[in-house]
């Protein structure tokens, strides 16, 4: 997960950007701006091939100005 977390902070230009496993599952991980929540990311492995997959939910009560 250190090389996906090296991408998200490449892709998004954030140095805060963190990868946490999470408890208990061993192909997913927590994706952290600071200390807020913002995703999961999720490892998949089918055909000798890896793909990643980013999840993050967009509250509308996020989008309030």
């Amino acid at each position: 997960m250190q090389r996906v977390e090296a991408y998200l902070r490449r892709t998004f230009g954030n140095a805060t950007i963190r990868v946490v496993p999470r408890a208990r599952k061993t192909d997913s991980a927590e994706v952290y701006i600071g200390e807020e929540s913002i995703g999961v990311v999720s490892e998949d492995k089918e055909d000798g091939e890896t793909s990643y997959d980013f999840h993050m939910a967009i509250l509308d009560i996020d989008l309030e100005d």
